[in-house]
């Protein structure tokens, strides 16, 4: 079993979980399939087990998770909104990003739906949930509106109560748009806002998670906002990644 360094608790969970999938493994597909439509938030660090004890923490509403590629800030927020939608805690999962790259927000010379429009960019995402639910269920979710595509240009004016929203790559938002963002939570709605600050394509001056981190700071009274940073000793992919990383000197 792969060496990792947590707490003792959460050892004897994730050491349960590797002899369990171990087991099923050897069974039949149907079998193993069913295995993962159950959400069980495994942590691989520390850094880890402290953003899932903030994503499932009912008192901590706006969680921000920063760092590089490969640290599970994605995934474990995605994991967190499908816990909570299967457990009935929310009614919907909201995803957004900025769509930095087709002229800064404007999706209308992209063919097809909205949904369409933005699947170039919430395709990660989309993948994660692909290992719970299928295309079909997924499909029947979109058309139901129990997970949700919502581009930052779209939001002003609205606000989502029971949702579970995940703002991913936010390190491309504006200020104003991150407030906008912020303001959006309603009654029974939690937000998990992740990026790397390092791979930006705006200028520190320009940028909302940049600025809304250091609001946080100068801030000392935080009730229902909290946040981890990770860095690249957090990164859980292939070896090969990370030595590719570590190539580029980002570790």
């Amino acid at each position: 079993m792969e060496a990792i360094l947590l707490s003792k608790r959460n050892n004897r969970a994730y050491a349960a979980q590797i002899v369990e999938n171990k087991i099923v493994d050897i069974k039949n597909h149907r079998e193993y399939s069913n295995l993962k439509r159950n959400v069980t938030l495994i942590p691989k660090s520390l850094k880890q087990e402290e953003y899932i004890s903030l994503l499932t923490d009912p008192k901590k509403l706006i969680i921000f998770a920063t760092g590089p590629a490969g640290t599970g800030k994605t995934m474990m927020a995605v994991l967190a909104a499908i816990k909570a939608f299967k457990e009935g805690e929310v009614d919907k999962i909201v995803i957004t990003r900025p769509a930095v790259g087709v002229d800064d927000e404007k999706h209308g010379f992209l063919p097809g739906t909205l949904n369409q429009k933005m699947e170039p960019w919430t395709r990660p995402i989309f993948d994660i949930l692909h290992e719970y639910y299928s295309p079909k269920e997924v499909a029947r979710m979109l058309d139901e509106q129990q997970i949700e595509i919502s581009p930052l240009a779209y939001m002003r004016g609205r606000t989502f109560k029971r949702a579970f929203i995940i703002a991913d790559e936010m390190q491309n938002a504006t200020p104003n748009q991150m407030k906008m963002l912020l303001t959006r939570l309603g009654d029974g709605s939690k937000m998990a806002v992740t990026g790397d600050t390092r791979q930006t394509d705006r200028k520190e001056d320009d940028n909302g998670l940049l600025d809304f981190q250091q609001l946080v700071k100068d801030y000392s009274q935080c009730r229902y906002v909290a946040g981890v940073e990770f860095t690249g000793k957090d990164i859980q992919r292939h070896p090969a990644v990370v030595e590719v990383l570590k190539i580029y000197g980002e570790i």
